[in-house]
């Protein structure tokens, strides 16, 4: 074999390699969406939001979800629905990091990011979730599970809906509509008798 034709060899070996590395760093890039979250949501007992120094906790009674700490607010439950439907049925798709020193980045780090934990009846926590927003795509953002390292981007904007403020979650409950009654209605039976009409004039003459 001949120098040149061994020099080829090398450099066809040394291009393939390359080709299969990046090959393999891009495969580890492409992630088949899922949601965030594959549990029973029915045995979510408890919500748990934080963001910052702000925080919140929603607690299920019975079939009936209540702001704890708070008994002068009604539940609304258009926003319990939207969390079950949507944030937690949202999809994580693309890995965009697996460093925990660019968490910050993402706004996902302890004191930026948006903290979701659902708990169930034996006050365990079977979801914890940390989002993100993104700075240049307002119609995804970011979020970590609390044990791995990996920042996903997700299918749509979820962290509006994971708001810490108690108004958000509840309202001022509606006082009962006054009853109704019909003035015209037939008095009811055994009610107050009619008295007996006047005696005519002839009545009176021939009782003498």
């Amino acid at each position: 074999m001949n120098k040149s034709l061994r020099n080829g060899i090398i450099i066809i070996a040394v291009l393939l390699g390359v080709f299969f590395i990046i090959q393999n760093r891009q495969q580890k890039r492409i992630t088949k969406s899922a949601p965030i979250f594959t549990g029973d949501k029915a045995a979510i007992v408890k919500v748990l939001i934080q963001k910052g120094e702000n925080a919140i906790e929603l607690a299920r009674v019975d079939t009936t979800w209540e702001i704890s700490g708070n008994d002068t607010l009604e539940i609304r439950q258009n926003r319990i629905d939207n969390l079950f439907n949507k944030v937690l049925d949202v999809e994580r798709e693309t890995l965009v990091s697996a460093n925990p020193d660019k968490w910050g980045t993402f706004s996902i780090d302890d004191s930026t990011g948006t903290h979701l934990a659902l708990i169930d009846a034996n006050d365990e926590t079977i979801g914890y979730y940390v989002f993100g927003r993104s700075k240049s795509d307002w119609s995804h953002n970011y979020v970590r599970f609390k044990e791995n390292p990996e920042v996903y981007l997700t299918s749509e904007n979820v962290i509006s809906s994971l708001n810490t403020g108690e108004k958000f979650w509840g309202q001022i409950p509606k006082p009962p509509a006054p009853v109704k009654t019909d003035s015209l209605a037939a008095p009811p039976m055994g009610g107050t008798e009619t008295a007996p009409p006047p005696p005519t004039e002839k009545n009176s003459e021939s009782g003498e």
